[in-house]
């Protein structure tokens, strides 16, 4: 727990006027504060309708109190809570009030991040309510209640025991070298190790999908002028968000469009067509696409199926992009819709002006990311979790190649450099940068 701390206040509910409003204070000052803003004695976790009072005895509002005492509260500490109408004139009164008797404006995130520092949440939980205030789907926003109720940081917690109960067992087989029996020999260590990178890989496949869910797929359309990815980013989106016309070239900027796919939310980005181009514009225009196309987690490569110079060109693309090549324009041919796999990857045969093929497009766009609307096990998760688990994989994997050339030490320390990886998720290891970082992406008054 925190000792000595001061005592922090902020507006808990959104700028403007509304019919309630909520300031929350929190701290050791809370029960002198109570007393003199509210003339009346509390009772912990009743809500009582009362008066708030200045500092000369008239009443700024009425309304409810709540008062939660130390531990059992958000924050750990003393809380107290007063719903009155939400006013902004009022509420502002009604802080500055509680400011004037020795509390301090919250930073952004302070309430919460105290939370994380008294044990009441840990970090994984903690980023879960920014998580669920920010949610922009129905399945985010339950993904974001599995993590706040601690799905994610259990699982991350029994990976870090099993990694504990592995080190021990290494290290005696270290230091109990003389011993007859060889341990790091005997097949347990290499058994459990495979299991160990059988939990991280279920885990990491899962944050993946959290991660989207919280932040949105960037897919991204590339290909020649006039192949329909205009179309095809307005056929996604379900309304005229680009312009469409015959003439090659008309995209020369990047467009950019947030939809929803049967509640997986997608970043869709036009782009200019690729070509060599003289043109001043739209070399500007091509440059950007090239940007973008780094920055993908899919790209849709649209090809006029009547083009039989459909070379790519995409250029060097880091390898975690998938490219899903989509043949526009069959209906200019009578081809049926289709997807084929290859060993270059996904081809899918469409038509955007008729429709055909469309659905098949939509289907393996959530396949190709591990979509499922109906998962019961997709906690939120962020880029900084993804890479923590791919980090801690990555000192597993080593280990298993240490235990083959029998390097017990340096299996030891790749499982140290693999728990302390975990660690970061859950911030039993954390630095005061990244908690700032974190916590200053709050909003006031949570």
């Amino acid at each position: 727990m925190l000792k000595n701390t001061d005592t922090i206040a902020a507006i808990a509910t959104p700028p403007g006027n509304g019919g309630v409003g909520i300031v929350r204070i929190s701290g050791p000052l809370v029960p002198d504060i109570a007393r003199q803003l509210l003339k009346k004695k509390l009772i912990p976790r009743l809500a009582q309708y009362t008066p708030f009072l200045d500092g000369k005895g008239g009443v700024i509002d009425s309304g409810i109190s709540l008062y939660f005492p130390s531990p059992a509260s958000y924050t750990g500490e003393d809380v107290l809570e007063l719903q009155g109408h939400g006013g902004s004139v009022v509420l502002d009164m009604l802080l500055r009030r509680a400011l004037s008797l020795g509390a301090r404006l919250a930073n952004p995130g302070e309430f919460t991040e105290r939370a994380f520092l008294n044990g009441k949440l840990d970090l994984a939980q903690a980023e879960a309510v920014a998580d669920l205030i920010e949610s922009s789907t129905e399945q985010s926003v339950r993904s974001a209640q599995k993590s706040m109720q601690g799905l994610f940081s259990a699982q991350i917690n029994a990976l870090v025991e099993e990694l504990t109960e592995l080190r021990i067992y290494v290290e005696a087989a270290i230091d109990f070298v003389d011993e007859e029996i060889d341990f790091l020999s005997d097949g347990i260590v290499a058994n459990r190790l495979d299991r160990l990178l059988l939990g991280l890989q279920d885990i990491q496949k899962n944050a993946q999908q959290g991660r989207l869910l919280r932040e949105g797929m960037m897919v991204v359309l590339a290909g020649k002028p006039n192949a329909g990815k205009s179309s095809l980013l307005n056929a996604l989106a379900g309304h005229d968000a680009a312009i469409v016309t015959d003439i090659a070239g008309t995209t020369r900027d990047i467009l950019r469009e947030r939809i929803q796919l049967d509640g997986m939310p997608l970043h869709i980005i036009d782009t200019a067509g690729l070509w060599d181009s003289d043109d001043i514009v739209e070399k500007e225009g091509i440059r950007r696409t090239r940007e973008e196309i780094q920055k993908a987690d899919i790209i849709l490569h649209l090809m006029d199926i009547q083009d039989l110079d459909n070379l790519t060109l995409l250029g060097n693309l880091p390898e975690h992009i998938e490219i899903i090549k989509v043949h526009n324009k069959i209906d200019l041919i009578g081809r049926a819709p289709a997807i084929e796999h290859t060993t270059q990857g996904a081809h899918v045969y469409l038509s955007v002006k008729t429709g055909e093929g469309m659905n098949l497009l939509r289907q393996y766009l959530k396949q190709s990311v591990g979509f499922n609307e109906a998962a019961d096990t997709v906690f939120i998760a962020r880029r900084r979790h993804i890479e923590a688990l791919s980090k801690a994989h990555g000192f597993v994997k080593s280990a298993v190649e240490q235990l083959r050339i029998h390097a017990g030490e340096l299996v030891a320390e790749d499982l140290k450099q693999a728990q302390n990886s975990l660690g970061e998720i859950t911030g039993k290891i954390s630095s005061d940068d990244l908690l700032g970082k974190i916590f200053s992406s709050f909003c006031i008054g949570k």
